[in-house]
Order: C-alpha cells, then sequence, then structure tokens
C-alpha cells in the first residue's frame, strides 16, 4: 500500500485496537484518506498531507468548529480526540485525524431532484449561518476580498500555456482540446475585458471545498460534510455560486438552471443572503472561471493528471455561461 500510515503508533494514540484493514480512499487531490476496521470499529483515517492545510495547530482550530456545529445539528463528522486529549496525532513528523466511518455515497444534482437540491442550498445556508455563530468574535474580518483577476495577466499565461502545448509530445487528444479552449478563452476575454469586476462585498466564514465528493448522503439525506481544511474567511455567496457550478454542471458542460434556482433560493433564505448579493457572487465567480486554468496548470506545469476528467466539462461552462449569462444571473437572484 503506497504511502502506508504508521497504523501502531496511532492506533495506540487514540486506543482505537488493532488494526485489521486499511485502505486508501482514492477521491482526494490534496491529502490521503484510509477506510480502516480494527478490532474496535471502522474509522476515517486522514493523512494530512498538503503543506497549506497540515499545520496541527490549524487543523485542531477546524476540529474545534466541526465540534461545534455538530453541537448546532449540522452533519458533520468530527474527529476522535486521542488519550492526550487532541485531535491531531503527529507521528514521524506528519499530522494524522481519526474521524468515525460514515456510510454514504457521493451524490452530484443530477441524482437529485428538485426538491433535494432546495435542501441542498439550504443545507449550505445552514452551514455558513452556523459558522457565523460559532466562530471567534475577534477572527471575524469583514475586509472586501481583492478586485477579479487582471486580464493582461491571463493573456500572458494562456501564451505561456499555449506554448507548453505546442511542445508536448506526443501530442494527443487533450492538448488538441487544451489548445482550443485556451484560443477561444482569450477571444472571449478580449471581447468581455471592460467587465472586470471591482473588490467585492461583505466575507463571512465558509467551508472553503464545498462539492459532491465533500458531501455523504444516506438515502436521500446527507449524512455529513467532511473535508473542512479549507474553512476560513471568504466571500460566502460566492461559495454558494461555486458550489453549484460543479453540483449542477452537466456532462456536456452546461448548468441545470431549474436546480441550480431551488438551490439558490433556499440558500439565500437560510443564510440571509440578498439577490443582489447573489448576482454580484456569479458576476465575480463567472469572471474567475473565466481567468482560471488551474487543471491546464496542473496538466503541463506539474505533469498531474488527476484533474483531466474535469477539464472537458469544466472549460465548456465557462463558454455556456458567458453565452447564458442573464439566464444563469435570473436563476440565482430571481
Amino acid at each position: 500500500m503506497p504511502h502506508a500510515p504508521p497504523l501502531g503508533a496511532l492506533l495506540r494514540q487514540y486506543g482505537a485496537g488493532s488494526a485489521l484493514t486499511c485502505e486508501p480512499v482514492d477521491q482526494g487531490l490534496l491529502n490521503r484518506g484510509y477506510r480502516l476496521c480494527t478490532t474496535r470499529g471502522r474509522y476515517f483515517l486522514k493523512h494530512h498531507f498538503d503543506p497549506e492545510t497540515a499545520d496541527p495547530t490549524a487543523i485542531e482550530r477546524r476540529h474545534r468548529a466541526t465540534q461545534r456545529l455538530a453541537d448546532l445539528g449540522v452533519p458533520v463528522a468530527p474527529p476522535l480526540v486521542a488519550r492526550d486529549g487532541r485531535t491531531v496525532a503527529v507521528v514521524g513528523g506528519h499530522a494524522y485525524a481519526l474521524h468515525p466511518w460514515i456510510e454514504g455515497r457521493h451524490r452530484h444534482g443530477g441524482q437529485l431532484s428538485t426538491e433535494q437540491c432546495g435542501r441542498l442550498g439550504a443545507l449550505l445556508g445552514v452551514v455558513h449561518a452556523g459558522l457565523e455563530r460559532v466562530m471567534p468574535a475577534h477572527t471575524r474580518r469583514r475586509t472586501a476580498p481583492a478586485e477579479g483577476a487582471d486580464p493582461a495577466d491571463t493573456f500572458a499565461l494562456i501564451d505561456e500555456l499555449l506554448a507548453r502545448v505546442r511542445r508536448h509530445r506526443p501530442a494527443d487528444s487533450f492538448d488538441e482540446l487544451a489548445r482550443h479552449r485556451l484560443l477561444e478563452r482569450r477571444g472571449l476575454l478580449e471581447r468581455h475585458a471592460d467587465r472586470r469586476p471591482p473588490h467585492g462585498g461583505s466575507v463571512g466564514w465558509v467551508h472553503g471545498d464545498f462539492h459532491p465528493f465533500n458531501l455523504l448522503y444516506q438515502g436521500d439525506a446527507p449524512a455529513a460534510i467532511v473535508d473542512w481544511d479549507r474553512l476560513g474567511v471568504q466571500p460566502r455567496a460566492e461559495e454558494a455560486v461555486r458550489a453549484a457550478m460543479i453540483f449542477f454542471v452537466r456532462p456536456e458542460g452546461t448548468l441545470d438552471l431549474s436546480k441550480a434556482g431551488a438551490y439558490a433560493r433556499a440558500y439565500r433564505r437560510t443564510a440571509g443572503a440578498t439577490p443582489s448579493q447573489l448576482a454580484a457572487a456569479v458576476h465575480r465567480v463567472w469572471w474567475e472561471r473565466l481567468n482560471d486554468f488551474w487543471m491546464l496548470r496542473w496538466h503541463y506545469e506539474r505533469g498531474d493528471t488527476r484533474a483531466d476528467p474535469q477539464f472537458p466539462a469544466a472549460s465548456a461552462l465557462a463558454v455556456w455561461w458567458t453565452r447564458e449569462y442573464d439566464a444563469v444571473c435570473e436563476a440565482f437572484s430571481g
């Protein structure tokens, strides 16, 4: 098993019995997870591997937040407490956390009814409202987010990525699609460069990575929101829009506007967000998508192809969204 965790030392710290089986969970892009069965029960073992989120003190702060949310009735899976009273075990310089195993499955928007999409939006609104209650008041910053990406920087990045595509040998179908989308995106930015959004509005505490692989369902009901590594202070309405673009994107790169609308209306109601805040968030996230090429950067700069399957739909969505901009705004703010 690659990157095998030090099970003996970890389980002793938690008093969690002896390991029977330990299987990698392959869906995470940044950290490593394992389905662990011991003589005491079943657990999810998380290896906090990503340098940006692996500081034990910061992990414990996130753990405390999830426990407070659980106390409010939000479906989360707080970690177990080790014998030393901590929720993070550091072994060999690596940080680990042990969570109860939550049986469930991931569901994308195509597997949800319109009513269930409303419940999904309400759940995210409850998360945002709950975080506002449980996070320490002195850490609630109200500074505005940065101005939208500068298209001049994006044009330079497009040229750099196009050069990398040309140099890649042997050329393949991914290179062909990447080249097409890069040229297409440059044309869109040239036509819409005057629509760069200004500094954003109010911010608050957010999950930071709310998408189908971080939400487990049992039957029709959400059982646990997982992976709180990106918990932080960001524009809340923008998280709602970003999540919708992942949950409700169709394989061809269009958005199910009926389901997105049900989701957005429920989110506004439970989060206390206004239609104008959602409309502004749609504009900022649209601009962000026009200027974002993280999947191509992973592929060509890092040689990391794990995000490649997401690229066709995500890259097509930016084009469709530009064409259907008014309809998307109406779905989120109407």
